[in-house]
């Protein structure tokens, strides 16, 4: 091979590896710009990400958002904000106050117990009775379902008193009432399914859509508030002229028929 085609392969063999190091670098470039560009994207997204989880967490929650719901009072009820809830016969002369939650395992047993013979008096004409609902295990537990039982029951006042007294009954039912671990009773679905065994409540759709658009949650909210004032600390807790009415131990809600019957008769005749 002649000097000159020697020194010609040797030029062509640099120019083809200056256009290959060309190539690469740009290559190389490109990578470093995509994943430059991936980051940024990444980036973005988790910042975006975060920004719409704290926009979520400070959005406030269905029941806080109730607060500043426009008042909606059920019929028959009196008083501020709708929250006096009496139910008897206009002579009935004395008023027997009536505290509860409704997810209160408690007021279940005394409801199973003693409801009947409460209801009964009602209907005799021998005192009407005040409801004032609490919805404190809601706050142990982060729950929700005393207010949207209180809601409903709202709701079941507003077709009757009557149709209120059953509601509450079927609630407190030992079929229907849960475990106080249990929020069952947040969900609108099973609160409808306890009113369907309520002669007045079965399939009364205005009834059934005041369950379902939360129509009297804020007076819920309200009731509850008329509770925390009352300095009741428990439930169920009855009164009557101011005085508690007590079972043999002195200290808490009579727990059975004839406990109730005494402490009754005893404040009735006071």
């Amino acid at each position: 091979m002649s000097k000159r085609n020697s020194q010609a392969a040797k030029t062509a063999a640099r120019e083809r590896l200056r256009i290959e190091r060309e190539r690469q670098a740009k290559r190389d470039k490109a990578k470093r710009q995509a994943i430059v560009a991936g980051s940024m994207v990444a980036v973005l997204a988790i910042a975006g990400g975060i920004g719409y989880a704290v926009v979520q967490a400070n959005k406030p929650g269905h029941w806080e958002a109730a607060k500043d719901d426009k008042l909606v009072k059920p019929a028959n009820t009196s008083g501020e904000n709708g929250t006096t809830v009496v139910i008897g016969k206009d002579s009935a002369e004395k008023t027997l106050e009536m505290y509860e939650d409704p997810r209160c395992p408690v007021c279940a047993s005394f409801e199973q117990t003693v409801g009947e013979t409460v209801d009964k008096g009602v209907e005799d004409g021998k005192y009407k009775i005040q409801y004032i609902g609490a919805t404190f295990i809601d706050d142990s537990t982060q729950g929700e379902g005393s207010k949207n039982a209180l809601s409903a029951m709202g709701a079941a006042l507003n077709v009757s008193p009557e149709a209120f007294l059953a509601y509450k009954t079927a609630l407190y039912s030992a079929e229907y009432h849960p475990e106080e671990t249990e929020d069952k009773f947040k969900d609108d679905a099973y609160l409808i399914k306890v009113a369907n065994t309520v002669d007045e409540l079965k399939g009364n759709k205005e009834f059934q859509k005041a369950v379902e658009d939360g129509t009297y949650d804020k007076w819920a909210l309200l009731m509850s508030e008329k509770f925390d004032k009352s300095g009741v600390s428990g439930t169920p807790t009855l009164k009557m002229d101011g005085e508690k009415l007590v079972g043999s131990d002195g200290q808490n809600a009579p727990m059975t028929v004839a406990d109730f019957n005494t402490a009754i008769d005893k404040a009735l005749k006071a």
